[in-house]
C-alpha cells in the first residue's frame, strides 16, 4: 500500500523471478535462531557481571559484549521493520516490537523513519543523510565524535531520531517533513502507539528495578551499554555503509558493502547487515539470505565497479582528510 511499500531499487540489477522467490522466502527457524542467539549471550554477559559484581573489569568486559547484542537486537528489529522475519505479520511486528522495546526504541516509529531513507536515498527526503554525510573529514573528526558517543552526550539525538524525530527538508517548499508525515494512516497510529507503549514500558521497568533493589545493576549492565556502545556502533556501521561514497546515482556506489572477517562482523555487522549494497537492492530479502544475493549479484556481474570492500579500506576512506564542502553533517 502507498505509504507503507519499502521500494527495491533495482537501477542495474534485476535478477530472474526464480531466483528472487528463493532468496526473498522466509524461514521463521533462522529468524527465530538469529533472536535466541542474540539473547542468550546477552543473559549470558548478565549472569557473568552479577556473579563479578562489582569487580570492574567483568562489568566492562559485560557492558562491551551487551552493548554489541543490544545492536544486533536493533538490527533484528531492523528486519522486522522490513517485515522480513515472520509471514505471519502479527508475529513479524510483536518480535520486532520486543527486540526495539527492550532498548527503549519504537520498532513501528523506525519503520516510517527507515523507509524515507529507502525510498529517498541521498534524496532531500533522506533522513540519515545528517548521519553519514559530509565525510571524509579527517581522522580527528570522527574519532572525536565515536568518544562523543562513548560518553553518552548523544544518546539523546539517537532516541529522538528512533521516536519519530527525524526531520527532512523538501528543497521546493522549504517546509520540514517528519518520517510520521509519510506514510499511511495505519502505520502512523501504529507508531504513537508503540512509541507510547514503549515510554510506559521503560517508566515500570525503572520504578520496578528501584523497588526490587537492583536500579545500579540495571543502570550499569543495561542503560549504560545502550547509551555509550550503541551509539558508537551505530554511527560507525551507518558511515561504513554510506559515507564518503561520491555517485548517488545508484546503491551501487552510494551503499556500500563491507568486507570483514567473522568476529568484525559479530561486533559491527551482525546478521550480514554488513551486505548493505545488497539489502538497498533488493529489501525484500531477510539478512539470513544477503550473502546468496551477494553471489548471485557477483555471478551476474552487477557488482562491477560497486562499493563492495574491505572493511580497512572503509575505513581508509572515512577518515582520509576533508575533501569537499557542501554535505551535511551529524
Amino acid at each position: 500500500m502507498k505509504g507503507e511499500e519499502f521500494k527495491d531499487d533495482w537501477r542495474g540489477a534485476r535478477l530472474p523471478k526464480d531466483v528472487l522467490q528463493r532468496l526473498t522466502r522466509r524461514s521463521p527457524w533462522r529468524a527465530t535462531f538469529a533472536v535466541l542467539h542474540d539473547v542468550l549471550i546477552l543473559a549470558a554477559a548478565v549472569a557473568v557481571a552479577l556473579y563479578f559484581w562489582p569487580n570492574p573489569l567483568a562489568i566492562l568486559l559485560a557492558v562491551l559484549v551487551i552493548g554489541t547484542r543490544q545492536h544486533a537486537l536493533f538490527v533484528i528489529a531492523h528486519d522486522a521493520a522490513h517485515y522480513l522475519l515472520y509471514d505471519n505479520r502479527r508475529l513479524n511486528d510483536a518480535v520486532g516490537r520486543a527486540c526495539a522495546m527492550l532498548q527503549g526504541l519504537s520498532m513501528c516509529t523506525y519503520r516510517v523513519i527507515h523507509r524515507m531513507h529507502h525510498n529517498n536515498l541521498y534524496g532531500e527526503l533522506d533522513p540519515d543523510t545528517a548521519l553519514h554525510g559530509g565525510y571524509p573529514r579527517g581522522r580527528s573528526y570522527l574519532v572525536r565524535k565515536l568518544l562523543k558517543d562513548l560518553s553518552g552526550l548523544t544518546a539523546w539525538k539517537t532516541y529522538a531520531y528512533f521516536l519519530g524525530g527525524a526531520p527532512a527538508l523538501n528543497t521546493q517548499t522549504h517546509v520540514a517533513l517528519r518520517p510520521l508525515d509519510d506514510t499511511s494512516e495505519k502505520l502512523r497510529q501504529q507508531a504513537r502507539r508503540d512509541r507510547n507503549m514503549v515510554i510506559a514500558f521503560h517508566v515500570v521497568l525503572l520504578a520496578l528495578f528501584a523497588w526490587s533493589g537492583y536500579l545500579v545493576q540495571y543502570l550499569v549492565l543495561w542503560v549504560l551499554p545502550l547509551v555509550t556502545v550503541v551509539q558508537a556502533i551505530l554511527r560507525l556501521r551507518a558511515i561504513a555503509e554510506h559515507g564518503a561514497t561520491t555517485d548517488f546515482s545508484s546503491p551501487l556506489t552510494a551503499a556500500r558493502t563491507n568486507v570483514a572477517p567473522a568476529w568484525l562482523e559479530w561486533l559491527i555487522f551482525p546478521h550480514q547487515v554488513n551486505y548493505h549494497i545488497e539489502h538497498h537492492l533488493y529489501a525484500s530479502v531477510p539478512h539470513y539470505n544477503l550473502p546468496a544475493l551477494h553471489a548471485e549479484l557477483m555471478k551476474n556481474r552487477v557488482l562491477d565497479g560497486a562499493e563492495v570492500v574491505p572493511f580497512r579500506t572503509t575505513l581508509g576512506k572515512i577518515f582520509a582528510e576533508r575533501a569537499r564542502e557542501g554535505r551535511l553533517a551529524a
